[in-house]
């Protein structure tokens, strides 16, 4: 079997040559993401970077990483599911990858569009500046904030103010699961709390909104690629009317300002959720990275 081994902040060195040629595939490739969920483990196999996981409480392999050969970490993969007597599922293949998968193997995979995490990419420029009529909304949005919060400070996070962070979001996710005790709250709350506390090692940055003492806005992100920045988390008080579009605006300006070669937030997908996925249309998109997964049909089904 492959030899699968957990993420741990001291691997990104090694694994990152591996993920920035995948990185256009989608935030999945994003190391920081790939360790803090903490479901994932990853190997070398045939010269490409392999990932076992589960996602949806189902193993999966993700799409191997890499600009080796790719049949020889397939069949490396395929390998592995059936010594472990488990589905062989491949998950982040690109179209073109499932066509490049179908050649390799005639029949043997079936293929599904994946819509529930397809990402949504901006142009961070224009998120920045919130300009013409497209934005309008957004720019009422954040200019009312700031009307109505003047005393408020864009702090970036540090590690001498990281807890403040951490406090804010905690309080964010204890009232959420109040609400919906049964959803992903508990291990989003998880995975942020492992990010903070490796924030140097994952190079993780962010801001804060601040307003006399009070915390009122949270994000934080990573670098995913030479031009595309990935944003991890994004936590706001809904009693504060317009903080999600300032802190939006915020950090874009910051990416900007910090590396003015970024091009892109990479915003992430929208889990299924109608809500969110509106959210996410609504600051208008300049793509949308499209996702799929296959299971090989030896497996005797077809989901």
């Amino acid at each position: 079997m492959i030899p699968f081994k957990p993420f741990s902040p001291e691997d990104r060195e090694i694994y990152m040559p591996y993920l920035y040629e995948a990185a256009s595939k989608g935030c999945e490739y994003s190391f920081a993401n790939l360790f803090m969920w903490g479901r994932q483990s990853a190997a070398v196999a045939g010269e490409r970077l392999v990932f076992f996981s589960q996602f949806n409480r189902k193993t999966v392999y993700l799409f191997p990483a890499g600009s080796a050969d790719m049949k020889a970490s397939l069949d490396a993969i395929m390998e592995d599911a059936g010594k472990r007597g488990i589905p062989c599922r491949l998950t982040c293949l690109s179209e073109e990858e499932c066509r490049q998968v179908e050649r390799l193997y005639p029949g043997q995979f079936a293929f599904h569009i994946s819509r529930d995490d397809f990402d949504y990419i901006y142009n961070v420029r224009q998120l920045a500046s919130l300009a013409g009529r497209k934005f309008q909304k957004k720019r009422n949005h954040a200019n009312r904030f700031w009307r109505e919060h003047p005393q408020c400070k864009v702090v970036p996070i540090t590690e001498e103010n990281k807890h403040r962070a951490q406090e804010m979001m905690d309080a964010w996710f204890t009232q959420r699961l109040e609400d919906d005790p049964y959803g992903d709250f508990a291990m989003e709350r998880s995975a942020v709390h492992r990010g903070l506390k490796y924030m140097q090692q994952l190079k993780l940055e962010g801001i804060m909104l601040e307003e006399e003492g009070n915390i009122l806005a949270v994000t934080l992100g990573s670098r995913l690629s030479s031009d595309t920045f990935d944003v991890h988390f994004e936590k706001a008080w809904d009693r504060v009317e317009g903080a999600y579009a300032a802190v939006n605006q915020a950090f874009a300006q910051y990416v900007l300002d910090k590396y003015p070669e970024i091009e892109y937030l990479d915003r992430e997908d929208d889990m299924g959720r109608e809500g969110l996925r509106q959210a996410k249309l609504s600051y208008c998109p300049v793509k949308l990275t499209e996702k799929y997964w296959a299971h090989r049909r030896e497996n005797g089904y077809d989901y």
